[in-house]
């Protein structure tokens, strides 16, 4: 059964870093791409970033620049190392795959698929 678990979660005084990982079961990147989301209070979800098995990224327009989604060798972790973070970044973070190879440009909400817990991370001014 395809899972995904977040960890990495916290709180960081605005402009300071993060770096989110995700863990990949049952599947690899070889197989389908893994995003990044998010959900802040009272916000629908978004989509953050996106990496593929082809190394392929996309992300984004909040956080291009200040983001970076990556895998560790064996393709069954995914990374979301945050820097520049500002308080609209405060959200709940989501690691999902829409069981689909490609990344999607920008990264948007999958209609289906499987979703990690979620880690919370906010930013204080």
């Amino acid at each position: 059964q395809v899972q995904l678990v977040e960890s990495g979660g916290g709180v960081v005084q605005s402009g300071g870093s993060l770096r989110l990982s995700c863990i990949l079961t049952e599947f690899t990147l070889e197989y389908f791409a893994v995003g990044w989301f998010r959900q802040a209070p009272g916000k629908e979800r978004e989509g953050v970033a996106c990496i593929s098995g082809s190394g392929d990224t996309t992300y984004a327009r909040s956080v291009r620049g200040r983001f970076t989604v990556s895998n560790d060798p064996a393709k069954t972790s995914v990374y979301l190392q945050m820097n520049g973070l500002q308080v609209e970044d405060t959200a709940v973070y989501y690691c999902a795959t829409e069981l689909i190879k490609a990344c999607r440009d920008p990264p948007l909400v999958p209609p289906y698929g499987a979703w990690g817990q979620g880690t919370q991370v906010t930013v204080s001014a």
